[in-house]
């Protein structure tokens, strides 16, 4: 069922007896779940100290029922206090409802200002049967508008005259449905730290990502690469391996960086030091099997630090003013979180009290103080900026349709920039995670602060909007992980178990218009990851909104057919699909059951390990049986892993998907799968690097030489442009 609580106005509280019905209706006015339908179907009451603490993270007091009535009542008085609402959300194409708040009697003429300065009036009022409410002795009558029909996208803002003085909001007007690209495209999905070339120190980097690009394209014609979040990491050692726990979502780790690529480079004296030092650093990745971020990072920092002291051209001194100025303080917050972290720790919630709010004086004292490593930081992210706009135009002229698709993870960081930026629009108290379903069975608690909703609608979405333009800013597409985040989040109160936790509504029509408006001016395809516990009407919104959505192979089942495999041609169309994804194992492992000894080993399951491989067996014997069906398999009783592998991406091309995925670990033959959910250091997650099904590491140069990935690269080829004289 479709949740309306925005919609809703407050109710009634003076006729509730039941001390449970307090917090119940408290509950259910802030969006949240007082119970929940799990994944096996069995509707779950939530605990009664769950709501009390996700409410507590909402900054409103519950535990007492005088406490719930209060602030019933405050809820009461704050919604008819307001003249307008705090946003008004509007669809192009669709008439919109708003309401307005006068002293009883008066008259209510609002009147719009449009993004291009335009001014519309004369909006059509709408019946509205609402007595008045006594606010303080003052009567306070409300009167619905409806938003023209024909208002075009944008961000705009509404206007509203009252006795002593004019009252506005902000109006954010989403187009109806993002235009799908034209025909069916294939992609390259990628962890790009994983991917080294010869050129590299130590982990891949930005031109490695454009030469990758370019191989897939010009080779393969591919018309995306699927990159893991680039997402920044504190600069500080142990840094953060998991690209979906960064430290600002909002800029990108410069890790990533290739340094002799700054123009800059090549006006340093005795280069040769630096060369030596990504020699010793590749040297030891040669020998590790496990990706050191640490020693990277050490190495090329460093060699940032010196390009950074080279005195730049007059033009390029223009180009990074403008750059400054275009992310404004945003940038300015990020780089002085970055100065402290190297100073106090990449936890500001260990600092000094003083530096533990961006607002503080002694902030601004200290980046005063340390002006040039403040500037160093800010230079890094110009840099990454040029390096992105290189990758994406060179993508482009390789042939790609679209070029880079951008990953967005669900959060950041409790102790990290963003964390320290926006903490006035954050949840504290209360972190993140899913609730347990069919392959994570324990739940998932991923320790970052949520969104407040509240505070989201109270600030006009910008912070989110500010995300939302900066991933695509050098994209031709972005990935939303867990996109069900946008419309409910699973909220775990402090030291609860994810079992513990409850659904948090989120104004979907704003999060994803406001996607479906950015994603527009940037003429990128949105897709959103909605595997797991999903309500069914979630997906047809997301497809009426023209977003796409994902599909794992391995997870297709026909539920109406008895659990197997869904036939292909029932798949979706407006979709990503892909045989396997960064949480499970490469094809190949998935195939050896790898997924299973790997839980198993570590205490990851929840039957005994005989009975999920036997399961997992089953699963595997009725996908073969169905590629022998469509004529992809010959009755061979061992067709090998290879044959195996190749026949399921061709599987992927007699599906109606329009955009399909191979991941590059496929293309090589890695058997290890790059994360395990549940776990932190009982496995290397996100440090392991590109290898071979014999465990030899596959760098670029290899690749682009390599006669199977070629292999597999061409039956992409034909899944999405299938021609009668093709040989696959």
């Amino acid at each position: 069922m479709r949740d309306e609580t925005r919609l809703r106005p407050p109710g009634k509280i003076g006729a509730m007896t039941n001390p449970a019905a307090a917090l119940v209706e408290l509950a259910h006015r802030y969006g949240v779940a007082t119970e929940y339908e799990d994944w096996t179907g069995t509707v779950t009451p939530v605990a009664a100290s769950t709501l009390v603490a996700v409410l507590a993270a909402l900054g409103v007091p519950a535990g007492t029922d005088a406490e719930c009535r209060a602030a019933l009542a405050a809820h009461d008085r704050e919604y008819w206090a307001r003249p307008l609402p705090p946003t008004v959300i509007g669809r192009a194409g669709t008439a919109s409802r708003f309401w307005v708040h006068v002293t009883h009697g008066d008259p209510a003429h609002p009147w719009l200002r449009l993004e291009d300065g335009t001014v519309r009036s004369g909006l059509r009022q709408l019946e509205n049967n609402s007595g008045p409410y006594d606010l303080d002795g003052r009567l306070v009558g409300e009167a619905t508008f409806e938003l023209p029909v024909d208002l075009p996208i944008g961000y705009h803002r509404l206007h509203l005259q009252l006795a002593d003085a004019e009252v506005s909001a902000p109006v954010i007007v989403s187009p109806a449905s993002l235009q799908p690209p034209a025909g069916r495209q294939w992609g390259l999905a990628t962890q790009l730290y994983s991917v080294r070339s010869r050129w590299s120190w130590g982990i891949g980097d930005l031109t490695d990502l454009t030469d990758l690009a370019v191989w897939s394209a010009a080779r393969h014609g591919a018309d995306f690469v699927l990159v893991n979040p680039l997402h920044a990491a504190a600069p500080t050692a142990p840094m953060e391996p998991s690209p979906y726990l960064p430290t600002s979502r909002r800029f990108v780790n410069p890790i990533y960086l290739r340094v002799e690529a700054i123009p800059e480079y090549a006006h340093l004296r005795r280069r040769g030091r630096l060369r030596k030092a990504r020699e010793d650093v590749q040297a030891r990745a040669d020998k590790s099997d496990r990706i050191d971020r640490d020693a990277a990072w050490k190495a090329k920092r460093a060699a940032l630090k010196e390009v950074h002291a080279v005195p730049r051209s007059a033009g390029r001194e223009l180009a990074y003013a403008a750059y400054r100025e275009r992310e404004g303080a945003d940038l300015d917050d990020f780089a002085t979180w970055c100065a402290v972290a190297e100073r106090h720790g990449g936890d500001w919630r260990t600092w000094p009290e003083d530096l533990r709010h961006p607002a503080g004086p002694a902030v601004a004292a200290f980046a005063g103080k340390h002006a040039d490593t403040v500037d160093f930081h800010r230079w890094l992210q110009w840099q990454l900026d040029d390096q992105l706009t290189a990758t994406q135009a060179t993508a482009e002229q390789a042939g790609m349709g679209l070029g880079v698709m951008h990953d967005l993870a669900v959060g950041v960081d409790p102790g990290g920039a963003d964390a320290w930026a926006l903490q006035d629009v954050l949840a504290l108290g209360v972190t993140a995670g899913a609730p347990p379903d069919e392959f994570n069975q324990l739940g998932q608690d991923w320790s970052q602060p949520p969104w407040r909703p509240d505070e989201l609608e109270r600030r006009a979405y910008e912070p989110f909007r500010a995300l939302v333009r900066a991933v695509l800013r050098h994209a031709g597409g972005v990935r939303i992980d867990h996109i069900i985040g946008l419309f409910r989040l699973w909220w775990i109160p402090e030291a609860a178990p994810p079992t513990e936790g409850t659904y948090v509504r989120y104004d979907h029509d704003a999060m994803i218009g406001i996607v479906a408006l950015e994603a527009h001016r940037a003429g990128a395809v949105v897709v959103g990851e909605d595997l797991g516990t999903v309500e069914p009407w979630v997906r047809d919104y997301l497809h009426e909104r023209g977003l796409f959505g994902t599909s794992i192979l391995w997870f297709e089942a026909d539920r109406d057919g008895g659990g197997g495999p869904l036939p292909a041609e029932r798949w979706r169309e407006y979709c990503l699909s892909a045989v396997t994804t960064h949480d499970l194992p490469p094809t190949a492992g998935y195939l050896a059951g790898e997924h299973v000894r790997l839980r198993d080993e570590l205490g990851l399951l929840t039957r005994p390990a005989a009975e999920e491989l036997a399961a997992d067996r089953e699963q595997q014997a009725a996908w073969l049986e169905e590629l022998r069906r469509v004529g992809l398999l010959d009755d061979d009783p061992d067709p090998g892993t290879a044959a195996v592998v190749e026949a399921l991406h061709r599987y992927l091309g007699r599906t109606p998907s329009r955009l399909l995925a191979m991941s590059l670990a496929d293309a090589v033959g890695d058997l290890r799968t790059q994360n395990q959910p549940g776990t932190s250091d009982e496995y290397p997650n996100w440090r392991v690097p590109l290898t071979g099904p014999g465990g030899r590491k596959v760098l670029l140069e290899d690749l682009f030489g390599d006669a199977a990935a070629a292999r597999l690269g061409e039956i992409m080829r034909a899944a999405v442009q299938p021609s009668p004289s093709s040989p696959l």
